[in-house]
């Protein structure tokens, strides 16, 4: 599949096909490094510019794991934000060696890939690890703040049509999240919390929110600690 070019036009292609052409294209010509995912495996996609990383990554990815019945985490570090200012992210490299540096858990795979497909838009990832690994059962995690911002990001309803989803929740930010474009829009395909561990087995549209311990960490603050200091 990676090596042909669909003539299909976009609007009849499945939600998951129609932003990946031109990485099909770039697949032929570079290899893209990921961990290892077993048939079988329940993966969750925590993805981001880890800029830097920190523990709140980490509460989210336990709770997650925990919650969801996972079999890994991969933290997805993004070589860029189309929605952020790149002159405010540290290289990527240093980025890349600062998320593993603070995991230690074996659950955890902190990988670069996005940087070898090309793209920095989350509909192209998950359609091209949906493509890689078919036998795999992946939910893409994010936090409340992004589930309240995601219709500004590239076909954010192809998004959710692709993978089931998991909202960890952050402070200040749950109304904000559940009166979002993106959850009214998949309202009716909310699954109850106390049947959390079920997202990863139903088929996309399919999406919770996760309650816990919150985290007031934020990468934000944390940069401009630094800068002050």
């Amino acid at each position: 599949m990676a090596g042909t070019l669909s003539l299909t036009p976009l609007r009849d292609r499945p939600p998951e096909r129609r932003y990946t052409t031109v990485m099909q294209l770039r697949r032929n010509r570079f290899v893209v490094r990921t961990p290892p995912a077993p048939p079988g495996a329940r993966i969750g996609l925590l993805g981001g510019s880890f800029n830097p990383a920190h523990a709140g990554h980490l509460q989210v990815s336990e709770i997650a794991r925990r919650r969801l019945g996972l079999t890994s985490v991969w933290w997805i570090v993004s070589p860029g934000n189309p929605l952020k200012r790149q002159s405010e992210l540290a290289p990527f490299a240093s980025r890349l060696i600062d998320a593993r540096r603070i995991t230690r858990a074996r659950w955890i795979e902190v990988t670069g890939f996005e940087a070898d497909l090309g793209s920095v838009y989350t509909v192209d990832t998950l359609a091209f690890l949906k493509a890689r690994f078919p036998h795999v059962r992946f939910v893409w995690l994010m936090g409340a703040d992004n589930l309240a911002t995601m219709h500004r990001w590239r076909a954010w309803q192809s998004i959710g049509a692709c993978m089931p989803m998991a909202v960890i929740d952050r402070p200040g930010w749950h109304l904000k999240a559940l009166a979002s474009p993106a959850a009214r829009r998949f309202a009716h395909h909310r699954i109850a919390e106390a049947a959390a561990r079920r997202t990863v087995d139903r088929r996309a549209p399919a999406w919770v929110m996760l309650t816990g311990p919150l985290s007031t960490l934020s990468s934000t603050a944390i940069r401009a600690a630094r800068l002050k200091t």
